[in-house]
């Protein structure tokens, strides 16, 4: 039953991002524009979900253990892998485009570490696998759109790019699978990945989208993104009281 709930929204999450590249496709000016409010509304629901729903429930499974080292540890390896990718792309910067290469695989290991994630939260408690898989779809849906950008830029045909971001997309699949076969691993170090996710999604939320927050604010559209952001967090709390009932 749980294996069931974990590839049903691991899939539904996969295909969310995908209807997102799918939309740039087709309406690009529309997409790009709403896209600052997506990233806004993926800050709050990030936010939300690390404090309210998974270090609660790190807490919890931790006991008398301290669940704040594997959440700095989170924090500290999101780090470290963005500024790797960083590096990587300055070396690209002078005058030729991010390779596709590095995009798709970029986003490949990305993907699995959600699928990673998302069985996770639903070993620990289905309530909680629904509220993260709520938050990697809303983190995945921008970051997807921000790829399918730079793949048509690198003069990728729309059929191309869109199936290479399918294929991207399938290893969140073989990231919750792979997970689930070492679901014994995990439960009996639940805290520990509890912990680290929560770390992930403050990093990607703190370090990835609030600055972009800042950048709005002289412009006309920043109480609205703030309007989003703020309702991504109350729509996480209310969840959370709804599935625990």
């Amino acid at each position: 039953m749980i294996l069931a709930y974990i590839l049903i929204f691991t899939f539904i999450g996969s295909i969310a991002s995908l209807a997102g590249s799918f939309f740039l496709l087709i309406r690009r000016n529309i997409t790009e524009s709403f896209s600052s409010y997506l990233i806004s509304f993926a800050a709050g629901v990030l936010l939300a979900v690390a404090f309210l729903d998974l270090l609660p429930e790190a807490q919890d499974a931790a006991g008398e253990l301290n669940f704040f080292i594997p959440t700095l540890a989170g924090f500290i390896i999101f780090f470290f892998a963005e500024r790797y990718v960083r590096l990587f792309h300055h070396h690209h910067e002078h005058g030729e485009k991010t390779p596709t290469a590095l995009v798709l695989i970029g986003d490949g290991v990305h993907n699995f570490v959600d699928g990673v994630i998302i069985t996770a939260s639903f070993l620990t408690s289905i309530p909680l696998g629904i509220t993260t898989s709520l938050a990697v779809a809303a983190h995945e849906i921008p970051q997807e759109i921000a790829d399918m950008g730079i793949l048509l830029a690198n003069k990728l045909s729309k059929t191309k790019a869109l199936t290479y971001n399918f294929l991207s997309a399938l290893t969140a699949l073989a990231g919750a699978l792979i997970a689930f076969y070492f679901a014994e691993v995990i439960q009996n170090n639940l805290y520990v990945f509890l912990a680290m996710t929560a770390g992930f999604f403050i990093y990607i939320s703190a370090s990835d989208l609030i600055p972009s927050l800042h950048e709005q604010s002289l412009k006309d559209k920043s109480f609205k993104s703030l309007a989003v952001f703020v309702f991504g967090i109350v729509l996480v709390f209310v969840s959370i009281k709804i599935l625990e009932g």
